[in-house]
């Protein structure tokens, strides 16, 4: 008999009076029955959020600090049982997963780290102007309030991680709204916060259905919203609540631009790899993933071949095995939605290469061309292991059909050339470019966020703290300076 799991209130393990299913995608069987939070549970936590504010923000930071060591460490210790967890509840490779753990602690070590260094305060002196003399401003940070964070089903550890770990090292309390097909991973981080000192009401970690959220946004004890999602959703969060600091991290159609001077066939192998690795990890269920690659036509009829033959080597199947390359999508409807494009597009006159078949949940990794420009593949985020190739002449031209999208949040530029590199930097609309790999890579401690519709604000430890912060000036008179 599986037992139900608690969720967190105010850094307690309680139960409700409902639970609902965690099932697997891969196969189908339950991997957790989790707790739900009634509405008076859900009251209960952010008024013990809103309580503690004043108090946690006044935390000293080697307190705070520690906390966050401890859940790193903890995170180590536990790398292979939170694996299994995330690769059973999400369908990720264990492979993937692991790598996701990895991240995760050092997300929260990075949290300590700037917990430690943050806020030290700035000195400015006033006395440049003659009625500033004998003045000093000091200006420091503190935390708006506190934070809802919410959080996806793709990574679902390491985005709950994102959410927390800036906000306790901050001194921000926070909520943390795991996704309802994922939440068994981000309850982990409860009980390892629980083994902490940190003030009671501090955290909290509420797996509540989706349609529970629209109170929880609108509370106006909650001024911080961090959002991971989808561009819908979270444009419909911001506009609900105009006067609230939204962070939204929300979707993408990454391109990897392969351009005429990446050449040779070890640069060509290279690219091939990379882009078939990143276009199918975690099932193409990342804002990052590669979704188009915008290849010079020197060297496309060379590329094409070598990225479907890549592409076919990836293996596919059972999650669980270290072996496994792309497991199956997190549920079979969203595999059906993957279906319903890559039939629109063929249907429209694009040529299939390689994959477009489903089986359930399992989606099989797939090549496009001759894509046109106004089927949904070319205009959405497809989140799926689909991969469209094109052929542009030139740099400026694959510049600006990177740009031709509605999304900016990351690119990949094949190139050697440094005067390239800069090039792309300043033209390429994203909040990101990655030269010389594809636009999958991130490192946790980097500012992470898009441009135009894929989101405002940034995440990444320190990044994120500032925006859970607010910068206040303290004037001092009558100085000797």
């Amino acid at each position: 008999m599986t037992s139900t799991h608690a969720f967190w209130l105010a850094g307690r393990q309680v139960t409700g009076e409902d639970t609902f299913d965690v099932t697997s995608p891969w196969d189908g069987r339950l991997v957790g029955r989790v707790a739900v939070p009634t509405d008076a549970q859900v009251e209960e936590a952010v008024a013990a959020a809103y309580a503690v504010r004043d108090e946690f923000a006044a935390t000293p930071a080697h307190v705070r600090a520690a906390a966050l060591d401890h859940v790193s460490r903890r995170l180590a210790e536990r790398t292979e049982e939170i694996a299994r967890l995330i690769s059973a509840e999400n369908g990720k490779p264990i492979k993937w997963a692991r790598g996701e753990v990895g991240r995760a602690v050092s997300v929260f070590r990075f949290a300590a780290e700037e917990a430690r260094r943050f806020n030290g305060g700035e000195a400015q002196r006033l006395d440049t102007d003659p009625g500033g003399q004998g003045r000093l401003a000091l200006t420091r940070r503190f935390p708006k309030g506190v934070v809802l964070g919410i959080a996806p089903f793709n990574f679902p550890l390491n985005l709950c991680a994102h959410k927390v770990a800036p906000a306790i090292a901050a001194g921000a309390p926070i909520i943390l709204k795991p996704a309802p097909a994922t939440p068994l991973s981000g309850l982990v981080i409860g009980e390892l916060l629980a083994e902490t000192e940190l003030p009671a009401g501090s955290w909290s970690i509420l797996p509540v259905p989706n349609d529970a959220m629209p109170a929880l946004v609108q509370d106006e004890r909650l001024p911080v919203i961090s959002f991971t999602g989808s561009e819908k959703v979270g444009y419909a969060i911001m506009d609900s609540v105009p006067r609230k600091h939204c962070t939204l991290e929300l979707g993408g159609n990454g391109a990897a631009v392969v351009l005429a001077d990446w050449a040779s066939d070890e640069d060509l192998d290279w690219a091939a790899n990379r882009i078939a690795t990143f276009s199918n990890y975690q099932g193409g269920q990342s804002c990052i993933s590669v979704q188009r690659v915008v290849a010079d036509a020197s060297v496309y009829d060379r590329l094409l071949p070598r990225i479907v033959a890549a592409v076919e080597a990836q293996v596919t199947g059972d999650p669980s095995d270290d072996a496994t390359d792309v497991g199956p999508l997190v549920s079979e409807d969203a595999a059906k939605r993957v279906e319903t494009w890559v039939d629109e597009a063929v249907a429209a006159g694009a040529k299939l290469l390689t994959g477009g078949k489903r089986d359930g949940a399992s989606y099989a990794p797939t090549v496009l061309t001759e894509v046109p420009a106004d089927v949904t593949i070319s205009c959405e985020e497809v989140f799926g292991p689909v991969l469209t190739v094109q052929r542009t002449d030139g740099e400026a031209e694959a510049f600006t059909a990177v740009n031709d999208s509605k999304y900016g949040l990351q690119a990949g530029v094949f190139t050697h050339d440094v005067q390239t590199a800069f090039r792309a930097h300043r033209a390429l609309e994203v909040g990101g470019v990655v030269i010389g790999d594809v636009p999958s890579y991130r490192a946790d401690q980097m500012p992470y966020g898009g441009a135009k519709q894929s989101g405002v604000g940034r995440e990444g430890v320190r990044f994120a703290m500032e925006d859970y912060t607010y910068e206040r000036v303290l004037v001092l008179t009558g100085l000797a300076l």
